[in-house]
This record gives structure tokens, C-alpha cells and sequence, in this order.
């Protein structure tokens, strides 16, 4: 069943904005340094710009500061490129010939890295009075607690987050003064009122293009507010798809429900995710499905240019949006649905909630000794106080307690929008189906309101029953 899985999607924005090239040289890591120094390679692409060497002077600075701390030690980055690091860091781990750190991302079996988690019981020398390095993290987005954290596999802890990713709405201040926009809409209403005020000043209100980012978060973001009532109800199976409760509605969940005839297009909140979904499409840039995708921004042109206001977009979009926008920009959460926008509103808030989808680092487990004891310190180091002036330099989002995010990104983790929703975004179709192919036509005015929620129900079935086959649900009671 394909709903926009929040891993998913902030990921793939996230792959998006990715850029940059170089290879990874002969044997990966690298020989002993000089002067008796310890020499460990970071190897993995680029997110914040377009540099094939390095991933910006704020890490190079990050890298400086912690060398200073540890002058036995020497960091050195290998900038990987977009289309080919997946590959080249899970052949070289399966090969046994990866450098000290590499992305965690690719695909790789649990034994060709080293589980943390006898580590993260220890102290992070470089945070003062800690005595176990995992209760330096935000408990919510890593530890042993959070399933989506460990490996599949294994069940371990494996890597280090050193950020955060997150979605929401870019602004631009300067628009809002022009329109007289004083703060950013906090409600549906607000929305309302906020995109005649833009049109008004000669603004399109959202920045929109062709890809599918669009497409899903704001489906996502409307549909989860107006289920939300249904928690309780709809909430039979946990994380592992067993009997249960989860703190968000699963997959596993929703299909039951719709298999059961308990959620079908027909239930009031689906027509009514519609109608919203729309009228937030149609405060967007006039023609958009002509309009080239954005990467990790929506409509970045537009966007940047000033002819658009507000712009979807995750925390790694935001070094190149200060770097080619010219006017002030903040962020801010999806707009609220009340029950003065809705009448089947419950009043449950915008929520969305980061993830530790970012940029985490693991390490190879051919690392030792001397070489594997410096890997630890620097995934320390990530993790402590020391990369602060690293996150407010490109917007990162802090993986760790006591660290706030920069003031142009915080938005993006302000209040009940920072926390994850509690029940699963309403269905599109099957599994690699894109949200473009199901809405399209509605979103463009080409179907009515009738014609889009028939199409939908022949979608769902078909999603349901891919993924009970896929997900091997065939032989419980609910799913024949």
C-alpha cells in the first residue's frame, strides 16, 4: 500500500539535494599520518554543496576544531558521488576494504559494521558530566527504544546520527511584510487569509513543480490531522506487526481496517483530505506540473527568485537557499486544520516530526585498534556540544539534547509539528506507484470530486492486497 512513508520521502528529498563527486582511492582508508598521527577517512556524498572535495567550510572548520582536541588524530573527507556511493560503500564493506566511516545508508549485512551499543554505554569524554554517550541523544529519535533505529537485522545500534531531517514550509519574510503577513499562518484559516493577502501583493502563494514531494507531504500532512481521531480505534498492531498498540498507526493497521470495510473512500475525512489537498494545490505556482523538479526544495526557481512565498522543504535545502535566495527566510510547520476550517476537524495538530534520516556515520568492521579508537572519539565529537556552529551553518536539526537548531530551521521542529503523527497518512496506491499518477488528475481539475474518490477506492484495493502479499499478512484471518 503506498502511503508517503516519512522515512521515505524525507530521505529521498534528502538523496536529492545530494550532490558532489570524487572516488574513494585505492583501499579505502588510509595509511598511518605523519608525525606518529592517526589518520581515519570519512567517506560519503555530499549534502550541502556542490563540491566535489569538500562538504563546506563550516565542516571543514568542524574537522579543524576537533583535530586541535585530539592532535593524534588526522580526519580526512571523501566526498562520494550521488550516483555511485550507494554501490562503492556497500561493495567495499562487503569487499572489507572501506575506510574508517562511511555513510550508513547503502545496503549492507550487520557483520561488516560494528554494533555501538556496548560504546554507547560508555561516558562521551566530550560532554561534560556524561556518563553514558546514548543519553546524550533526543531519546524520540535514537537509542535502543526507537525501532527504526536499530538494524534490521541484528537489532543493534550501528551508526551515529549527527543530525537530524525534517519537513516544512520555507518562507520568505520579505513577501510576508509586502503582503502584510505579521507571522507565519499557525491555522487553516490563517492559510486561507495568508495566500489572498500574497495574491494580492503579487505573489504566487507556493512554490510548485513537477515532482512528487509535494504531492505526498502535503496529502500526509492534511489526511493525518483529520484520522487522527481514529488513534485508538484503528491502533490493533505494534512496530513488529504483532498484536498490539504503536505510537503511530502502522501500515499493517490500515490495511486491516480497509480490508475490513472500517475505512473506505467513502468515510467522510477521506472527501474532506481531498477538498483541503486541493485548495492548498491551488494557491500554488499556476502551471506547476511544467515546472522542473526542485530537488529537496519545491520549486526551488521560483522560490529563490522571490515569485514564489512559501516552499516545501527539508533542513538540507537550507545552505543553497541562503546561498541563492536574496531575502530573508524562515521555516515553519504545516498550517493546523480546526474546526473552523473543517467541520470534521478534531482540532489534533499539524504534525510530522524528524527523523534520523540525515547524516549518521558507521563503522567498518575491519576497523581496529588504534584506528577504530579514533573512528569512536570522532563519532563522539559529532555528538557533543563542538558541532553547534556546524548546524547553525547549514540549518542541521541536533540529533542530541542541549544543542537548539538555528533560528532560520527551527520551524521545522517547532511544537506539535516537531513530534511524528500518530496515525499513518491516508493511502495513494500500490507500492511505487506515484502520488502524481493518483491525484493528478483531480489536483488539475480534470476529475471531479466523485470521479477521484471512485478511482481511489480501485487504487486502494489493489495497494492492500500487493501489500499483504508482500509483507506475507495472507495467512491472518483479517487479510484472506
Amino acid at each position: 500500500m503506498r502511503t508517503p512513508p516519512k522515512g521515505g520521502l524525507a530521505a529521498a528529498a534528502m538523496l536529492l539535494a545530494l550532490t558532489g563527486c570524487g572516488l574513494l582511492g585505492p583501499g579505502g582508508s588510509s595509511g598511518p599520518g605523519t608525525e606518529g598521527k592517526v589518520t581515519i577517512t570519512l567517506a560519503g556524498p555530499n549534502q550541502w554543496n556542490a563540491s566535489g572535495s569538500s562538504f563546506g567550510p563550516a565542516w571543514e572548520s568542524l574537522v579543524d576544531s576537533f583535530e586541535k582536541r585530539e592532535p593524534g588524530i588526522e580526519v580526512k573527507t571523501q566526498v562520494l558521488p550521488l550516483d555511485g556511493f550507494m554501490q562503492t560503500i556497500t561493495t567495499q564493506l562487503a569487499a572489507g576494504t572501506a575506510p574508517e566511516l562511511v555513510f550508513n545508508q547503502p545496503p549492507h549485512k550487520a557483520h561488516e559494521v560494528h554494533a555501538l551499543d556496548a560504546e554507547l554505554q560508555k561516558p562521551n569524554p566530550y560532554v561534560p558530566g556524561n556518563q553514558r554517550w546514548i543519553d546524550v541523544f533526543r531519546k524520540e529519535y535514537f537509542g535502543p527504544a526507537v525501532s527504526k533505529a536499530l538494524s534490521k537485522e541484528s537489532g543493534k545500534l550501528e551508526y551515529i546520527p549527527f543530525n537530524l531531517v525534517a519537513i516544512g514550509l520555507f518562507y520568505n519574510k520579505d513577501a510576508f511584510a509586502k503582503a502584510g503577513i505579521d507571522q507565519p499562518p499557525a491555522t487553516w484559516e490563517d492559510f486561507r487569509s495568508a495566500c489572498a493577502k500574497l495574491k494580492d501583493a503579487g505573489f504566487d502563494p507556493v512554490a510548485l513543480d513537477k515532482g512528487g514531494l509535494a504531492a505526498g507531504w502535503t496529502w500526509e500532512a492534511v489526511s493525518t490531522q483529520l484520522i487522527d481521531k481514529y488513534h485508538d480505534e484503528w491502533n490493533v498492531f505494534d512496530a513488529t506487526g504483532k498484536p498490539g498498540k504503536a505510537p503511530t498507526v502502522t501500515e499493517k493497521s490500515m490495511s486491516k481496517v480497509i480490508k475490513e470495510g472500517r475505512l473506505t473512500t467513502k468515510t467522510p475525512e477521506v472527501a474532506e483530505s481531498l477538498k483541503l489537498y486541493k485548495e492548498f494545490f491551488d494557491c500554488g505556482t499556476p502551471n506547476w506540473t511544467g515546472v522542473a523538479d526542485g530537488g529537496a526544495t519545491v520549486g526551488y526557481r521560483d522560490f529563490v527568485s522571490g515569485k514564489a512565498a512559501m516552499s516545501w522543504g527539508t533542513d538540507f535545502a537550507f545552505e543553497a537557499l541562503k546561498k541563492d535566495a536574496k531575502f530573508a527566510l524562515a521555516t515553519m510547520p504545516f498550517p493546523t486544520i480546526t474546526k473552523a476550517s473543517s467541520p470534521l476537524s478534531s482540532d489534533a495538530p499539524a504534525r510530522y516530526g524528524a527523523s534520523i534520516g540525515g547524516t549518521s556515520y558507521m563503522i567498518p568492521s575491519t576497523v581496529k585498534d588504534e584506528k577504530y579508537a579514533a573512528a569512536i572519539k570522532f563519532l563522539q565529537y559529532m555528538s557533543s556540544p563542538a558541532v553547534k556552529p556546524w548546524l547553525d551553518a547549514t540549518g542541521g536539526l541536533p540529533a542530541i539534547e542541549g544543542v537548539e537548531p538555528s533560528a532560520e530551521t527551527a520551524g521545522l521542529m517547532e511544537g506539535e509539528w516537531g513530534k511524528p503523527f500518530r496515525v499513518t497518512a491516508l493511502p495513494g496506491g500500490p507500492e511505487g506507484t506515484s502520488f502524481r499518477d493518483v491525484f493528478d488528475g483531480y489536483l488539475l481539475g480534470e476529475r471531479s470530486l466523485e470521479e477521484e474518490l471512485a478511482d481511489l477506492a480501485k487504487w486502494w484495493d489493489r495497494g492492500i492486497e500487493a501489500g499483504i502479499k508482500k509483507n506475507a499478512w495472507g495467512d491472518e484471518d483479517w487479510a484472506k
